[in-house]
């Protein structure tokens, strides 16, 4: 239990961390990959090149020591985290690792500053941490593998079907090697796939949310991440593109997340753009199967028709639901604007939103300021951090 000292030890911190938090980090993850390199396949190596994932785990650091009297606050942001870890398949017994190469980080980055009384504070701070998570990700585990067709960490599946969708994406049909029982998949949730990567001598998992899914198998759509300016080709991504093929093996983590369709019959606007529309897709089916009387606007941002993915299958089920197809293409009318967003308010509607995170702001702002009250609105970031 944290005293008020070391409570103030903390908060104390927090300017530091401000300007100081993803230098911290970035020294904090060199450390312990070099100490601990086989948790290079539990991190994502692209992120960690790219520096979002020390940008985002600076966020966190500095979030809990700005909260860490009122945790509450937290709560979303601790299933949010809990739900990705558990993904990946970070387990208890990888909290002490990082715990020791953030104390030593903390030391070394601080020097003087880093009093013995201050690595007090933050070791009992980051053990309270570490247990709210170990506690929220065991209960995960233990529900994934209890599930009918559950199973806990990761598990072996065929590539039944490699299926083009344009230029840029591909869809994967995975079905399980073991021909066990699939459990059932909530629209919106995501999965990981773990491979190895050739050109890298290493394995990566990532995430990709499940656009299909039945008795027997699940589907993943995934777009190849080409180098753009200072991000890097996605790892995983081109080698499902270009070395992963039918009758091919990967593994995969049991289905998780929170991005899901809200309860109730209230209309829904899907908002979505690039691959942002794999969600979408997965919710426009449950949403149809549930009540094909619900109201459903779908809308999807492209940048040229050909690069609408999955069109087909979003045309079909709009004509057995109550659908309204909206499509905006960016080289024909450029990228939407407010007026665009404001457009698609409707009274008692739900929005959920995804896509690059530019557009996720400026589509949430939007309807904020067109009084679309902010628990009406839901949104899924693709990668590290939060919106």
């Amino acid at each position: 239990m944290l005293t008020q000292e070391q409570i103030a030890l903390v908060k104390a911190t927090v300017p530091v961390l401000r300007e100081h938090g993803v230098a911290l980090t970035s020294h904090f993850y060199k450390r312990m990959l070099s100490h601990n390199p086989e948790l290079m396949q539990v991190f994502n190596q692209g992120h960690q090149r790219a520096g979002a994932q020390q940008q985002a785990l600076a966020g966190a650091v500095l979030a809990y020591a700005e909260n860490i009297e009122n945790l509450g606050v937290l709560l979303n942001a601790v299933k949010h985290i809990a739900n990705k870890h558990v993904s990946v398949g970070i387990r208890a017994e990888h909290y002490p690792i990082v715990g020791k190469h953030l104390l030593a980080s903390i030391r070394e980055v601080l020097g003087e500053a880093a009093t013995p009384e201050l690595i007090d504070a933050w070791a009992t701070a980051y053990g309270q941490l570490a247990n709210v998570l170990i506690d929220a990700e065991k209960a995960l585990y233990d529900k994934h593998a209890n599930e009918e067709g559950g199973w806990s960490g990761w598990r072996f599946f065929k590539v039944e079907e490699k299926k083009p969708e344009t230029d840029e994406v591909t869809s994967f049909t995975l079905v399980p090697v073991d021909h066990g029982k699939m459990p059932k998949a909530k629209a919106g949730q995501y999965v990981s796939v773990r491979v190895y990567v050739k050109k890298e001598n290493l394995i990566q998992p990532r995430q990709y949310t499940v656009t299909d899914a039945t008795k027997h198998s699940l589907r993943i759509s995934v777009k190849k991440i080409v180098a753009e300016g200072n991000s890097p080709a996605g790892m995983v991504s081109n080698a499902l593109h270009q070395d992963i093929n039918q009758g091919d093996l990967v593994e995969v983590s049991f289905p998780t997340g929170e991005f899901n369709v809200p309860e109730g019959n209230n209309p829904l606007c899907l908002i979505s753009a690039g691959i942002g529309i794999t969600p979408m897709l997965a919710m426009l089916k449950e949403a149809i199967a549930h009540n094909p009387q619900r109201q459903v606007t779908f809308v999807h941002i492209c940048k040229e028709e050909k690069d609408y993915p999955l069109f087909d299958e979003v045309e079909a089920l709009s004509k057995s639901g109550s659908v309204e197809l909206v499509t905006c293409v960016t080289s024909k009318s450029g990228r939407p604007d407010e007026a665009f967003f404001t457009s698609l308010v409707k009274p008692n509607t739900e929005y959920l939103v995804c896509g690059p995170v530019g557009f996720m702001k400026d589509a949430t702002q939007a309807l904020e300021r067109a009084n679309v009250a902010k628990e009406h609105i839901f949104t899924e970031k693709f990668g590290t951090g939060a919106l």
